[in-house]
């Protein structure tokens, strides 16, 4: 009984093995390179990637239960629609997939809409799976860190709708702890709405950096186009596109919780969500 991740390096899927580890599950981990991978010691390697069939098929040989997390890249729904058949083909009933919140309400954003149809794929392939649809990753906010205590700018243009953002440290928990479930037995297919304690707008994440600096933080305000420059600097235009559509998608809808998604995390937890002034203390004090 061998429970695959995918995405092993990834933000999310070292927290899914760091949890998997902590409670005694049997991992295989799929990497791209073992030298680089850097996981817990005695974590079982697989070589590969998703559109490489044959290392695929080693990697799935004799698992159990797989964790489905694509990294955003221009075939990440090919990946993921290769990846499930020859989940199929090894035999292999049980699936957890990392999707996102509103997945099938942002149908104009290319990554959102690609995991919409996988979401659609694994409920027509009839896996025993959970859907994990998390909202915006507070740990996303490390790539801005710097401009916020150097400039005293907040420069995500999330809006005034607001976002539930999540710890990546809860949403690795809350995967494993699915995967475990599957993996003691058959249980109806279950979509999870993954969100933090607190939904937060653009200005209420600046003026939470405030109190933890000490000094005034300010929102950047809501240009997506200039958000999209920005981004090109450093990632392909297509990419910078995607999170600019993204990013208005945010202005215009946000990304808000139902009623009982947090007591229910809550409750599986069996603790408190970690917030986002926890997320901003922590790399204050490591600056």
């Amino acid at each position: 009984m061998t429970i695959l991740v995918t995405g092993a390096t990834g933000t999310v899927g070292r927290q899914v093995i760091r949890q998997l580890a902590r409670r005694g599950a049997d991992i295989r981990a799929l990497v791209r390179d073992p030298a680089k991978a850097d996981l817990p010691a005695g974590v079982p390697v697989a070589t590969g990637d998703f559109l490489d069939v044959d290392a695929m098929r080693a990697a799935l040989s004799g698992v159990s239960t797989l964790f489905l997390l694509n990294a955003v890249v221009p075939d990440e729904f090919t990946q993921s629609l290769v990846t499930l058949n020859l989940a199929r083909e090894a035999g292999i009933a049980r699936v957890v997939y990392l999707s996102v919140i509103h997945s099938d309400l942002f149908v104009n954003v290319p990554h959102f809409a690609g995991k919409s149809g996988v979401e659609r794929m694994i409920d027509g392939m009839g896996f025993e799976a959970t859907i994990l649809r998390p909202a915006y990753f507070i740990d996303n906010d490390r790539t801005v860190a710097d401009v916020v205590m150097t400039h005293g700018v907040y420069p995500m243009p999330i809006g005034h709708k607001g976002l539930a953002m999540i710890d990546a440290r809860d949403i690795g928990e809350i995967a494993a702890l699915e995967l475990i479930r599957r993996e003691q037995g058959a249980a109806p297919p279950a979509r999870l709405t993954l969100v933090g304690p607190e939904t937060l707008t653009g200005p209420d994440v600046a003026g939470l950096w405030a109190e933890v600096l000490g000094r005034p933080v300010a929102y950047g305000g809501d240009d997506t186009a200039g958000f999209e420059g920005r981004l090109r600097a450093f990632m392909p235009p297509w990419m910078a596109f995607d999170m600019r559509l993204m990013a208005e998608r945010f202005q215009t809808d946000g990304m808000l919780p139902e009623a009982g998604d947090r007591e229910r995390l809550t409750a599986m937890l069996g603790r408190p969500l970690h917030t986002y002034r926890d997320f901003a203390t922590t790399v204050a004090a490591s600056a």
